[in-house]
């Protein structure tokens, strides 16, 4: 009687182990979904939103659609975009996919200029 118990028991504790070893191709999956697929886009999409935020005025941008043109105000959920002289259209920041170039400030450019010189009075 107590024979037929035994194998019961014993079957069992291989079944959990079975059950944990059909998962695990499951749960690899998984891992390398995360580590190839959603971890980038995480990082795409905080490094859009840096992007967005720093947006500023007279920075050349790229609009989800294609549009190109030069920020000439900035909101906080909109930008206002000149895309030819005079034509200037309201478009949401969110949907500025690329800055392709930054104003640089003033002091930047002026400490720049004053570099500049510096180097031709040494070469001359």
């Amino acid at each position: 009687m107590f024979d037929a118990i035994l194998p019961a028991s014993a079957g069992a504790s291989g079944g959990a182990m079975g059950a944990l070893i059909q998962f695990a191709p499951l749960i690899l999956i998984f891992v390398v979904f995360y580590f190839l697929l959603i971890r980038p886009q995480q990082k795409r999409m905080k490094d859009h939103r840096e992007m967005v935020s720093a947006l500023s005025r007279g920075d050349e941008v790229v609009t989800s659609g294609g549009i190109l043109g030069k920020v000439t105000k900035v909101d906080e959920t909109e930008a206002q975009v000149e895309i030819a002289t005079g034509v200037k259209v309201r478009v949401l920041k969110s949907t500025i996919s690329e800055v392709r170039s930054r104003t640089q400030p003033k002091a930047a450019n002026d400490g720049k200029a004053a570099k500049k010189s510096d180097d031709k009075t040494v070469s001359e």
